[in-house]
């Protein structure tokens, strides 16, 4: 082989590595880094899950919907605005939802130090526990962007990695009609695939609080409306755990 093609193949080998890295860092199903929890087996059930929160106003509003439908959800909320917004969390909790760590500040931990990742996870479960009195048992990484010391450090501190198999794409401003068109068709995915959906959501956004999440909370009265009467089950992500 020549110089040449030696430097090709070391290149290409190169180009590899870095792009299995990136699907394990950031790709939600991927268990390559290391066990995270995704979806069960079950086609028929669908866990809606909300990230950034809590967020007032929208927090409120979509408490009052899942409460009219009788479904729990789960909620991975950031411990700054834990902080400045207890008496919401307890009523998320107190309303029989599952709460979830989603770091303090939501930064990107694969790209974060050992003490930094640790410091985010565990300073948002210390918050948690303090506000609801009662050990957290759920983690999800910002942007689902992991590296095996994110799940290693999550282990230590007794919490389970949960990424998700249908993006709502509800960060963006786009209309509840548009979101509710990207879960259904996450969810008809799932369902030729034998799988049960986990959807990612936001009642939040990490920019702070009073972010615009209503088109999110309108999105799941109208996907609540449309699967609840054919038998779907809503559960929470500790069903699969």
């Amino acid at each position: 082989m020549t110089s040449i093609q030696l430097a090709a193949a070391a290149a290409l080998t190169t180009a590899a590595v870095a792009g299995a890295a990136a699907y394990a860092a950031l790709w939600p199903q991927s268990q390559l880094f290391g066990r995270v929890l995704v979806a069960g087996s079950d086609s028929n059930e669908i866990a809606l899950t909300y990230d950034d929160g809590p967020n007032d106003t929208a927090t409120e509003r979509l408490l009052e919907v899942l409460a009219r439908h009788e479904v729990h959800a789960t909620f991975f909320l950031i411990g700054d605005f834990v902080r400045q917004r207890p008496a919401l969390v307890r009523s998320i909790a107190a309303a029989g939802h599952v709460v979830g760590n989603h770091t303090m500040t939501h930064p990107w931990l694969s790209w974060q130090s050992t003490a930094r990742i640790r410091q985010e996870l565990a300073g948002c479960n210390a918050v948690l526990e303090d506000t609801l009195g009662a050990p957290v048992r759920f983690f999800r990484a910002p942007h689902g962007a992991r590296r095996p010391v994110v799940l290693r450090i999550a282990s230590e501190l007794g919490i389970t990695a949960v990424q998700w198999n249908i993006t709502a794409f509800d960060w963006n401003p786009i209309s509840a009609a548009e979101i509710l068109s990207n879960i259904t068709r996450g969810i008809e995915h799932n369902h030729n695939r034998k799988r049960s959906s986990n959807v990612l959501l936001h009642d939040g956004g990490h920019l702070g609080i009073g972010q615009p999440r209503m088109p999110s909370v309108e999105a799941t009265d109208l996907l609540l409306q449309r699967y609840k009467p054919i038998g779907m089950r809503f559960v929470t992500v500790a069903k699969w755990a």
